[in-house]
């Protein structure tokens, strides 16, 4: 299996998560939603801190995750989601080993 993961937790200002989904929707949804090498995508709040969002994504292969975030609109919705969040997002790229189909 040559698919990569990739889990990233954002940390929104307080009380702006809602502002963080938004950003979101005009800039990645529709991208993930065209792409044809996203396996699988999850955008999460967590239930546990009503400031943190979850993302896991699941690509074809490392090429197609680098493409993807090297992509000319990545830019704009890193501007203008940063005023919404209070750090850099945790990434952590990650080989599947086993999924469950």
């Amino acid at each position: 299996m040559n698919k990569t993961a990739l889990f990233i937790r954002h940390r929104a200002q307080s009380g702006r998560r809602d502002d963080v989904q938004r950003v979101w929707e005009k800039h990645v949804k529709p991208r993930v939603e065209a792409n044809p090498a996203h396996e699988a995508y999850f955008f999460c709040y967590d239930d546990n801190d009503p400031d943190v969002i979850c993302v896991f994504q699941l690509y074809t292969d490392m090429a197609s995750m680098q493409d993807f975030l090297r992509g000319a609109w990545y830019a704009d919705y890193l501007s203008e989601v940063s005023q919404f969040i209070e750090a850099q997002p945790q990434i952590a790229p990650a080989t599947l080993v086993w999924a469950k189909g």
